[in-house]
């Protein structure tokens, strides 16, 4: 896996950091021509266009408070063989106090069940276990949410508990050191 910083480079995919303009622009002005004009892929899914309830109403008020927070966020997953966006994924937040960092994604519903998930999610926590302060990987999920329980089993997190979070409801919590996740 190669990591170029806003690139990020597996086996089928490409992770691209979305700029902090283009950001902006894709949660207040999602028609707008030219928000992937300069792109060499394309989103036949749409995927975060017109989303209310998606990633984007909180990573965008983040980064306008604070560019520099924009590395630990949005992400296109693009399938390399077709240049087509078929997913995203962002970390929540930099690490916190604690040196926790929590982990969303989405697949587009005609993408997934080819491993995309997996492979972004370990792009992700390979390039952030070497970063300054962050100490421990969190995933939660719904306990319903099947593919992504069996996601997070791959990877050998311990269970930790649950929450309840304020959109998706209750959330099984997963949790690894950022040293165990290395010696794996």
């Amino acid at each position: 896996m190669l990591n170029h910083g806003e690139l990020f480079v597996t086996p089928r995919l490409d992770l691209h950091l979305i700029p902090v303009p283009e950001l902006v622009m894709l949660h207040e002005d999602p028609d707008n021509p030219s928000l992937l004009a300069d792109r060499n892929f394309t989103n036949p899914n749409n995927e975060l266009s017109h989303e209310h309830s998606g990633p984007l109403r909180w990573r965008v008020p983040q980064v306008k408070v604070d560019p520099a927070v924009n590395i630990w966020f949005i992400r296109w997953i693009v399938l390399r063989e077709t240049k087509e966006i078929v997913g995203s994924i962002s970390f929540h937040a930099p690490p916190d106090d604690s040196g926790m960092i929590e982990i969303g994604f989405g697949i587009s519903q005609a993408c997934r069940n080819k491993g995309y998930g997996t492979e972004a999610l370990l792009s992700m926590w390979t390039w952030v276990v070497d970063q300054p302060r962050v100490e421990i990987l969190r995933y939660a999920v719904s306990a319903s949410n099947l593919p992504s329980m069996a996601i997070i089993s791959k990877f050998g997190f311990t269970h930790i508990g649950q929450q309840i979070d304020e959109l998706d409801g209750p959330e099984e919590i997963f949790e690894m050191t950022a040293e165990d996740f290395k010696l794996n």
